[in-house]
């Protein structure tokens, strides 16, 4: 296995050049030119304090098609029961915020260091990275953010203080993707959360194949989403799947 070290140089070695466990390079920087060559090439950086910067891309990947969103029943009721309010790019820098907070499996530290959260702050201040919130008796209960590229959604982290609030930014956020035309939401690394919720894992190079088709796709321009969201512009199946 060959890990390349980054020069100044914004280029990244192929995906396919990644380890087994999907380390692919260190080092470089957390630009803004350099985050959206990364994701455009379906690379992320993900790293704990005391780290240099790794950059990875797995296989296999999950995704999650904004289609095939699965609701819970349970969930369903607290959608339909408007317990909370949701908002768009309201309080970007609130949601990192308190996902850096969250405490990784084991007790261990966040892997959203201080870096990290200015590099996301900077680009949802370019109109590239979005957040959904979700509000409930006038505090922040729970939030989801991203970073967008024609019609790909890379989705980074989630919080809540309130149970089902992530979940239900989670579905606003598929409904907002759906509506907006977006191909995917990359999920980035397995987990059991995510795939109850209908994500599934596919291979690095189908992967690969859906990023070069959905960036190219006009789905969003970089700018704020100024969205208000209520539950009764959800349509929520019967059969638990996701439509909008």
């Amino acid at each position: 296995m060959t890990i390349t070290f980054l020069s100044r140089n914004l280029e990244f070695p192929h995906p396919g050049q990644a380890g087994p466990d999907g380390l692919l390079a260190v080092g470089g920087d957390l630009s803004p030119q350099r985050l959206m060559e990364a994701y455009s090439r379906g690379i992320f950086p993900w790293y704990g304090p005391g780290s240099p910067i790794l950059w990875w891309s797995p296989d296999p990947r999950l995704i999650l098609f904004p289609d095939s969103l699965h609701i819970p029943r349970s969930l369903r009721r607290v959608l339909n029961s408007g317990k909370f309010t949701i908002t768009a790019d309201q309080a970007f820098k609130k949601v990192i915020e308190c996902c850096a907070g969250v405490r990784r499996a084991g007790g261990h530290g966040t892997w959203l260091v201080p870096e990290m959260v200015s590099a996301y702050v900077r680009l949802h201040h370019m109109g590239m990275a979005h957040s959904v919130e979700a509000w409930h008796c006038g505090r922040l209960a729970g939030g989801i953010y991203g970073v967008t590229m024609g019609g790909i959604f890379f989705g980074e982290s989630m919080f809540y203080r309130v149970p089902d609030a992530s979940k239900t930014t989670l579905v606003y956020l598929c409904s907002i993707l759906k509506k907006k035309g977006y191909l995917l939401m990359d999920c980035q690394q397995t987990t059991q959360h995510m795939l109850r919720f209908g994500a599934e894992e596919v291979s690095r190079t189908f992967f690969l194949t859906q990023l070069r088709k959905g960036i190219n796709k006009p789905a969003d321009r970089p700018g704020k989403w100024n969205l208000s969201l209520h539950s009764s512009e959800l349509l929520i199946p019967q059969d638990g799947g996701m439509s909008a």
